[in-house]
């Protein structure tokens, strides 16, 4: 099966790593793994990721603080937020820097993997929605 989207996960937990990596690689998805904000900062450098799944805990800075550099290096990927510690603060600041999606811990699978198709689509719709805005402003400046 040919890989549909590349998809970087961030998480301190080598468990949670394997275990969604597996998951989203059975679907298709090619997956990337980072186990620090740093590891993940310079993977999304190198590589455009359609969407990051971001742990809020991470041993050299918050989770929050990573979606907010994520976002300046890379607007157009989408950023979920994942986390065991949910505050309204937190979902409130996620959500303003960024994040697309706040998902608490522990996650079904089929909410995770429901969740990465509707993102994915929603990115692929704004896509589209600006390429045809392109072209028509492409057209009207021949005219």
């Amino acid at each position: 099966m040919k890989a549909k989207n590349e998809i970087l996960v961030i998480d301190d937990d080598q468990d949670i790593l394997n275990t969604i990596s597996k998951l989203l690689r059975r679907e298709g998805y090619a997956v990337d793994t980072a186990k620090t904000g740093q590891e993940a900062l310079e993977k999304s450098k190198e590589k455009f990721y359609s969407l990051a799944l971001i742990d809020i805990k991470l041993p050299d800075f918050e989770g929050i603080e990573l979606l907010e550099r994520i976002e300046a290096i890379e607007p157009k990927m989408r950023k979920v937020i994942v986390t065991g510690y949910p505050t309204p603060e937190n979902t409130r600041r996620a959500l303003y820097l960024g994040a697309d999606v706040y998902l608490v811990k522990p996650l079904k699978a089929e909410e995770l993997l429901r969740t990465v198709k509707m993102q994915l689509m929603e990115r692929d719709k704004d896509f589209k929605k600006k390429y045809i805005l392109l072209k028509n402003q492409d057209q009207d400046s021949e005219e």
